[in-house]
């Protein structure tokens, strides 16, 4: 639906419509037709009052003092006919079929003829479409261009992907001064300088021996400040560009003395009050400043700030928890995440969330469809992917091979039929598939997934009974393997991988509720007992985080107050696996954010959200 015009902009829309189609009509009816532009062997008429009023290029050339003869006609060179005819077509009508192809061309030419209506249109055009394919090229076409908006949006691009566009050929590259650009921003996404270091050094070495003699220069780009002593000595130190010229190791002795805590004495500058002239009433002032050399800046980069945090999801938005600094975060305030749904973090550090139900219309056939969305830390929100074909609860989420896996459930259908059909999405073609089934249908289960194999863990079958069984997808092979089953039967438990072996805990049995805590060793094919969790639990949450194993949540058998009924109550605690006394400890009796949430263990950059 169209937004409504204001009132006030009408009368200047229909004027504009007006004065523009009427300049158009006579063009192509030749009418008033005063100059032409000639470019090579075509002949492009116009109007010099259209070309004054859009180009001060023009506007110089019709306003100087040259004979009217050669104003009627004005050669052009270093420009194609074809891309002028889509200039001037714009300056008529308001309307250019930018592409990816001829974008480069327009943009050049607006440039050299001073049109900043079709300059805009580029730079708005080049911003939408960065990617890691062409930042780079489109942040030196900025620089090439000055075109800082454009410079600036691209270069901040780059900063935000640095660890993939540092290993690509077109930043390898960079002229000196464009590297220059990128390694001194606050904004670069590292988690740590020694990646800047690094990135240099690879850049420094695919032409040592022209580019030696920018090192110096460029190492001040890099805040060996923040570099650990260790990294120092070995990678820094004795690097044989660096060890073997003395202006280097001058400048990495300034590093090696900051971290013992003796700086050098800061350059001092006068400036001089430009106001201090009159009757000798003001006197010269001085201001001092201090300025230490570029290579001891010790300012966190914008990556630095990524922390390790629970991330609790649920239909009312998305708070993230800082165990190690007791914060939260407002991660998402969204609330379109559907309940029931399942959630998943890859080993890529992104976000995804399956399930619930809509109804969509688009779709005659087969209407109902399930919510796949992914998370965005740049917009705290959530992106809407393409819907899951089938719609589906109590399933296992998982990754592999660059494709997520939806697995098993039940159907959201009124016989709720169990299922062993496996979805699969393809993360590089957008689109779902199907894969091999799982040798057995199941819900309630519990999908992990390590070094591209899938596991799914116990959960009920047809017959509604526990399961022990677990099986395992090879997704490099394309097959199914069964593996020892857990030595408890259960569905509706916690499932994580711990230090390379899977760990489960609590969960409904045949019997009940559970506390029994199992392990699972990879390596070996075996299954073992764990310290039990303190409380029998359904739906616990188990998060390996920062090495460290985290419980959250669940539901729990608890009495109502005065009264001998026991009822099913959710916890909204949180707990921590002490590796040392080998127990579980309480660390939060209480968050209510985790109330009908998935719990997720992620790195965020906490610049990007809201402390609470």
């Amino acid at each position: 639906m169209a937004l409504p015009i204001n009132p006030m902009d009408e009368p200047r829309m229909y004027q504009q419509t007006l004065l523009q189609d009427g300049l158009y009509d006579l063009l192509e009816n030749d009418k008033l037709v005063d100059c032409t532009l000639k470019i090579k062997d075509k002949e492009f008429p116009c109007h010099r009052l259209v070309l004054c009023a859009c180009s001060s290029y023009f506007r110089s050339i019709f306003l100087s003092d040259l004979d009217e003869s050669k104003k009627r006609e004005i050669v052009l060179e270093d420009v194609e006919p074809g891309v002028m005819g889509l200039i001037l077509k714009y300056l008529y009508t308001s309307k250019i079929n930018v592409t990816e192809q001829n974008v480069q061309d327009i943009f050049a030419v607006a440039n050299i003829y001073q049109i900043p209506s079709i300059f805009t249109v580029c730079v708005s055009f080049l911003q939408k479409r960065l990617s890691l394919s062409n930042c780079l090229a489109i942040f030196r076409l900025g620089l090439m261009l000055d075109c800082p908006r454009l410079a600036v949006s691209a270069r901040n691009y780059a900063c935000e992907n640095f660890h993939l566009i540092s290993r690509d050929e077109e930043f390898l590259q960079l002229l000196p001064s464009e590297l220059a650009a990128i390694l001194t921003n606050d904004n670069l996404n590292v988690e740590s300088e020694e990646v800047v270091f690094d990135a240099l050094m690879n850049w420094v070495s695919q032409d040592a021996e022209n580019r030696e003699k920018e090192l110096p220069d460029l190492l001040d780009c890099v805040r060996l400040r923040l570099v650990s002593e260790d990294f120092l000595k070995e990678k820094v130190e004795g690097n044989k560009l660096i060890c073997s010229n003395p202006e280097l190791q001058k400048k990495v002795q300034l590093v090696k003395d900051a971290h013992e805590g003796k700086l050098p004495e800061v350059k001092k500058s006068k400036k001089e009050d430009s106001g201090a002239e009159k009757d000798g009433e003001n006197e010269e002032k001085e201001e001092e400043e201090g300025l230490l050399p570029g290579i001891l800046n010790d300012n966190l980069r914008f990556g630095m700030f990524a922390r390790n945090l629970i991330l609790m999801v649920n239909d009312a938005g998305a708070v993230a928890y800082d165990p190690s600094g007791n914060d939260c975060f407002v991660a998402s305030l969204s609330t379109q995440i559907p309940k029931n749904h399942a959630s998943l973090v890859t080993k890529g550090n992104q976000i995804f969330v399956a399930g619930g139900l809509f109804y969509d219309e688009q779709n005659k056939e087969d209407p109902l469809c399930s919510y796949f969305l992914q998370y965005d830390p740049v917009s705290a929100d959530w992106l809407g992917m393409p819907p899951l074909p089938s719609p589906r609860f109590l399933f296992g989420l998982a990754e592999a091979e660059n494709s997520i896996f939806v697995l098993g459930g039940k159907e959201l259908k009124d016989q709720e039929r169990t299922l062993d059909s496996v979805l699969v999405y393809d993360r590089q073609s957008f689109k779902w598939g199907e894969s091999d089934p799982i040798p057995y249908s199941v819900y309630g289960h519990q999908t992990v997934s390590h070094n591209d194999v899938v596991y799914v863990i116990g959960g009920k079958g047809d017959s509604k009974n526990c399961l022990k069984r677990m099986c395992a997808y090879d997704a490099l092979r394309f097959e199914w393997k069964e593996l020892a089953p857990m030595k408890v039967a259960r569905s509706l438990f916690g499932a994580t991988v711990h230090r390379d072996k899977i760990y489960i805990a609590a969960g409904v049995t045949d019997g009940g509720l559970t506390d029994t805590v199992e392990v699972y060793d990879i390596a070996t094919n075996k299954w073992s007992d764990f310290v039990a969790f303190p409380q029998e639990r359904s739906s616990l949450n188990l998060v390996s985080l920062a090495g460290s194993l985290y419980a959250v949540g669940g539901f729990a058998m608890m009495p109502l107050e005065d009264s001998d009924d026991i009822i099913p109550k959710e916890m909204n605690d949180i707990w921590r696996f002490d590796e040392t006394e080998k127990k579980w400890n309480g660390i939060l009796r209480e968050i209510q954010y985790a109330s009908g949430a998935t719990i997720l263990g992620v790195r965020l950059n906490t610049l990007r959200l809201t402390k609470m």
